[in-house]
């Protein structure tokens, strides 16, 4: 749907899902996520993620997190999770802040009782990412322990009701675009 609005509603960008919500208004706006200008209704029954890796794992319980780490090839931090299929998901967290939760407005959406509507926040800070309990009915949970706000490390285990999220930190490797353009550049000298 584009041009002109029928109605009010939360609509969806088609090109990355930002939920939008909409009073009775003559034009759709762009898309404040990514800049589209395709919106489709919203619907209450769909569990709709952005994801950046999606994979039905083979292999172990134990070693899923070391294996999804291998197949992560974009520097980055990322919250990695097992969906209720038992697919693998990695959320990149490139935003300053990202919301988790029950509502359609969630980047990282549970449809699950046991979280609430608005249950975290990951905000970017100068000494890295922390995680927020926003004010949730179960609590936020990292390494076990319950907290109101933890600064992310690599490795931590954030848990939002029932479901167990892992922070992963890919570091960038420090020469690896340099000497790729280093040859290049000898390529295109010698030759």
């Amino acid at each position: 749907m584009s041009g002109n609005v029928a109605g009010t509603g939360t609509f969806r960008c088609t090109d990355c899902d930002y939920p939008l919500s909409l009073e009775a208004v003559d034009e759709l706006p762009t898309c404040p996520n990514c800049g589209g200008t395709e919106f489709v209704r919203a619907s209450l029954f769909t569990t709709a993620q952005t994801s950046v890796v999606e994979f039905t794992p083979a292999f172990d319980d134990n070693g899923w997190l070391d294996e999804l780490r291998e197949g992560l090839n974009e520097p980055g931090q990322y919250l990695c999770y097992r969906s209720d299929n038992e697919n693998v998901v990695a959320f990149a967290l490139q935003r300053e802040w990202t919301r988790i939760g029950r509502s359609l407005a969630a980047d990282i959406r549970f449809d699950d009782p046991t979280v609430s509507r608005r249950h975290a926040l990951i905000v970017r800070q100068p000494d890295g990412l922390r995680v927020l309990d926003d004010r949730s009915l179960n609590g936020v949970f990292v390494n076990g322990e319950r907290v109101e706000w933890s600064t992310l490390t690599d490795g931590d285990e954030v848990v939002i009701g029932r479901h167990h999220l892992h922070f992963v930190d890919v570091p960038a490797i420090s020469g690896m675009r340099y000497s790729h353009l280093g040859e290049r550049g000898t390529g295109a000298s010698s030759g």
